[in-house]
């Protein structure tokens, strides 16, 4: 490949139109060389090119079993780490725009991990120990601290199959970045909520005294989604008094007094496919993002199935958005030319530990 790359400069003020046409010419110029993958929660102008929709996971696992050289994920920056983590090592892993990140996932850092880490063993007793579990909405880095201390990642879907896994085999469970998450699934195992107790990374202790931390079965991070903390029972309890029949359903990142007045809860994946099965006619308030939201909207109309937003106020994930056409058609136009640019590498010891972690939990999945 060339080692000299198109500015990004000159594609700024492109139209939209413009870039979709550029977007289809690169993409038929590469051909079988590049697959493209869009996250759910992905904007319309950009997830109509997709080759595979999904989850980050399985979108990663999904490109990895693939003969594409290039995997350009259209997502934010911890789903093209995973995408490099899984795929093989010819395999290219790409994020057109580099400030797609996630706030959730900046919430939890490494340095401070560690140091609460540090400050958990120095008050637990000797023969007790926790487990840390990571949402796989963090960082490789993260995922290779749970690698390399008999820890795990999660998903949204099959975190309390994971907390069976941690609590098999230690007494206690740290749990990053999301607390809402973290909580749903200890509520679903029975754990009251005196023994899930929020680590707060900018206090000493994270706030908490020796014995909370000793009597706590999981220490929750004080991190939560941007977007799914915008979701309130107000919400739900102003929809339920307008429509008695209506269905509620909730993704766990939601808060707890919201998942547990909700219908259903789960994953991305789990509400499109509760949506999408449900009897026709039905009427829907849906928390989640709003792009997923709108497109599930579209696709369920002609059963007479109503899809509402569940928040008044329009909040969609914003670094997500930060991928558009014009980045895509950036990145697409300079793979088509020979150039790689916004390649996402994790460096080779830190990707063997997140792959330990990740292993994982696909061997209890």
């Amino acid at each position: 490949m060339q080692a000299t790359a198109i500015s990004f400069d000159r594609y700024n003020s492109l139209a939209n139109e413009d870039a979709q046409a550029r977007i289809i010419k690169a993409r038929a110029e590469l051909g079988k060389r590049a697959v493209l993958l869009c996250h759910h929660y992905q904007r319309a102008d950009v997830y109509r090119h997709a080759d595979i929709t999904g989850d980050s996971l399985r979108l990663s696992r999904l490109a990895s079993q693939s003969d594409a050289e290039f995997i350009v994920f259209c997502g934010v920056h911890f789903m093209a780490e995973v995408a490099d983590i899984l795929s093989r090592p010819e395999q290219i892993s790409i994020l057109p725009d580099l400030a797609a990140g996630c706030s959730m996932a900046d919430m939890a850092s490494l340095a401070k991990v560690e140091r609460c880490w540090r400050e958990i063993e120095a008050v637990i007793d000797p023969d007790e120990s926790f487990t840390p579990v990571t949402y796989i909405n963090s960082a490789a880095d993260l995922k290779a601290f749970c690698g390399e201390h008999g820890g795990i990642v999660c998903t949204s879907s099959n975190a309390p199959k994971i907390l069976d896994w941690s609590f098999a085999r230690r007494e206690k469970v740290l749990f990053f970045p999301d607390q809402h998450l973290g909580r749903w699934s200890g509520h679903k195992m029975g754990i009251p909520p005196d023994e899930m107790l929020v680590w707060d990374p900018d206090l000493e202790s994270g706030g908490l005294t020796a014995e909370q931390i000793r009597k706590a079965r999981i220490l929750l991070w004080k991190g939560h989604c941007s977007v799914h903390q915008m979701f309130q029972p107000a919400h739900i309890l102003r929809f339920r008094n307008q429509y008695p029949d209506g269905l509620v359903i909730a993704h766990p990142e939601c808060s707890l007094e919201v998942c547990m007045q909700s219908d259903f809860v789960g994953s991305t994946e789990t509400i499109l496919k509760t949506v999408k099965d449900a009897a026709p006619n039905t009427r829907w308030l849906v928390g989640t993002e709003l792009n997923l939201v709108e497109r599930l909207a579209e696709e369920v109309k002609a059963e007479g199935k109503i899809v509402q937003f569940m928040s008044p106020t329009v909040c969609m994930c914003s670094t997500m958005q930060r991928i558009d056409p014009q980045h895509l058609a950036w990145c697409l136009e300079n793979l088509a030319e020979g150039r790689v640019v916004n390649r996402i590498s994790v460096p080779l010891h830190e990707a063997a530990l997140a792959k330990v972690a990740l292993e994982r939990m696909l061997a209890v999945s």
